[in-house]
């Protein structure tokens, strides 16, 4: 019998789930056939669990099922880390990419973003500024970037398909917060069928403490 997911206070790890396939279901995420997040839907994230660092059997089946399996793969958890790991691709083919979020210092007045790219059917891309400045280049599917430290204030970001002007995504006026990490998630489809949007969720390093 399959047992809910549970927390630990031993040393430990930090963990966040996001649902990042478009056209796929809501979906339940078990860790060694124990529940880990039920309903996650199309773009959501599960707050950030504290775990033993370990590697864990990771499957995802349609909500509310326990058939057939949707994805089943292992996931690495480093010790003493904050990550998260997403579910990408297609409803056919999915796989999980897990993201290590550095804790390091951040400078009065200042932040730290990174960028990936989740589109699976779309062109590496470059994240660039509305005066034309590149912050990030060349991230194929399925990558982030590192952070780069830039000022707080407010942003003008605009996404294009690396080495053309081709623009993909016009993002304005996001206001982003000193002393924080951000990570600017690029998600969608290319052919349409379900818009290409950015999702930037405060980073758990902004806050966690190991």
């Amino acid at each position: 019998m399959r047992q809910r997911f549970q927390v630990t206070r031993q040393p430990f790890s930090y963990l966040r789930l996001f649902h990042a396939v478009p056209g796929a279901p809501s979906v339940d995420v078990y860790a060694n056939n124990s529940l880990m997040a039920s309903g996650l839907p199309y773009k959501g994230f599960t707050e950030y669990l504290q775990i033993v660092p370990a590697t864990y059997h990771i499957q995802v089946f349609r909500a509310g099922t326990t058939g057939p399996v949707l994805l089943d793969t292992l996931v690495e958890v480093p010790g003493q880390s904050i990550n998260t790991a997403a579910v990408v691709g297609t409803p056919s083919s999915m796989s999980v990419r897990t993201f290590f979020e550095t804790v390091v210092q951040i400078p009065p007045g200042q932040l730290y973003l990174r960028f990936a790219n989740l589109v699976a059917d779309g062109p590496d891309m470059d994240l660039v500024l509305s005066n034309g400045t590149e912050l990030f280049g060349d991230v194929s599917f399925g990558m982030a970037t590192n952070y780069t430290q830039i000022p707080a204030g407010t942003y003008v970001f605009h996404i294009q398909q690396s080495g053309t002007d081709r623009r993909l995504l016009y993002v304005p006026n996001i206001q982003l917060q000193p002393g924080r990490f951000y990570t600017i998630y690029t998600v969608g489809r290319m052919d349409g069928t379900v818009p290409l949007q950015v999702l930037i969720p405060l980073d758990g390093n902004s806050y966690i403490q190991l």
